[in-house]
């Protein structure tokens, strides 16, 4: 597919597909006459980084832990930096507030829902 499919698909626009491929993120294949040419499976690939990037990860981290988003999903550690480890934890206690704090509101819509509706009916 070609790099506008594959933004359409995943609601990523071509200039961050570029910048990702910039940073070895993601790899297409270049058709003979230059142009980029997407494999299906970016797709996922393409979304999984979104939602690291927007979880507030770096594209440096994010491009050593992609191996372990790949199926089958496969842990390579190269030049393993300790300082990576408590990055990671940091980032995963920042994702974990995060998803308690978007559950409360997912709840708290839910419940504003329920009164509307109940509102409605009488």
């Amino acid at each position: 597919m070609r790099i506008g499919q594959l933004a359409e698909l995943t609601d990523t626009p071509a200039r961050a597909l570029r910048y990702y491929e910039a940073q070895g993120l993601i790899e297409p294949r270049r058709l003979p006459n230059g142009y980029r040419a997407y494999d299906d499976y970016l797709v996922d690939r393409v979304t999984q980084i979104r939602g690291l990037i927007e979880s507030g990860i770096p594209t440096r981290i994010i491009k050593q832990i992609l191996p372990c988003l790949d199926k089958p999903r496969s842990v390579v550690v190269e030049d393993a930096d300790p300082e990576l480890l408590e990055l990671l934890a940091q980032q995963r206690d920042r994702m974990a507030a995060r998803i308690d704090c978007l559950t409360r509101n997912r709840d708290a819509i839910d419940n504003y829902m329920k009164a509307v509706s109940e509102a409605i009916t009488r």
